[in-house]
């Protein structure tokens, strides 16, 4: 007779090849890390979107993948949060925008609070970014121009998709891209009435950076009377 492994069983496979977690980084790394590295400035403590936009701009030369990605962080209706990830598609002095269905998870999350994190993490710059902030809708011009400028397919999949919604299979999906692509023929696909962006208005940002030795910088932003005030905090 064969026996199902069990819960304890499968914990145990999992947990026996220690190759799984990256060792943590030793004394010998560092001093090499400190040896081959350039000391860099300070960051500035001016304006937090000339800082994001230099950020960015350098991760958009080393990031491999997507660097305008990061996650972001709702809550519902219990309390319990909520992180996807999601790109970054307009930023300014206003705040920082991204599209999607306004009848999915997080966008039904927003509008019952309008409130949410977001975190840009730059594996290769060894940088991260941390921003909480209010939420709002973007205007209507606003969802229009940019759903305008997306590629036909994806056009066509913001109609397709009930997102976060059941499927029941991958075929019922591709049926009902079909239906949408013949609806619409070669004419122009207008922006469905679900599917909008939403700008989150900082009221922090935190710009966190690498140094050896676990003795990272991190700098905060905090809005305050229409300016910003900095801090530095420890690691």
């Amino acid at each position: 007779m064969v026996v199902a492994p069990s819960h304890e069983d499968y914990i145990h496979a999992m947990s026996a090849d220690p190759t799984l977690i990256p060792a943590s980084p030793s004394e010998d790394d560092y001093v090499r890390q400190v040896r081959e590295a350039t000391p860099p400035p300070l960051l500035s403590e001016e304006d937090p979107f000339a800082l994001f936009a230099e950020w960015l701009e350098e991760a958009g030369k080393k990031e491999p993948n997507d660097p305008n990605a990061m996650t972001v962080s709702t809550v519902d209706a219990d309390g319990m949060p909520d992180s996807r990830m999601v790109l970054l598609k307009d930023f300014d002095a206003r705040g920082f925008v991204f599209y999607t269905n306004t009848q999915s998870a997080k966008g039904q999350e927003l509008n019952a609070h309008p409130k949410a994190a977001l975190l840009f993490h730059w594996k290769s710059l060894r940088r991260q970014v941390r921003i909480r902030g209010t939420v709002e809708p973007v205007t209507e011009a606003e969802a229009d121009a940019y759903f305008a400028s997306r590629a036909r397919h994806s056009q066509i999949g913001a109609w397709a998709s009930d997102q976060s919604q059941p499927l029941p299979d991958r075929h019922a999906l591709e049926k009902r891209v079909a239906e949408m692509g013949l609806k619409f023929g070669l004419g122009k696909v207008p922006r469905p009435p679900h599917w909008s962006g939403y700008r989150i208005t900082p009221v922090t940002i935190e710009f966190w950076r690498d140094r050896p030795f676990r003795l990272h910088e991190r700098l905060v932003f905090d809005r305050a009377d229409g300016g910003w005030t900095t801090k530095r905090l420890f690691p």
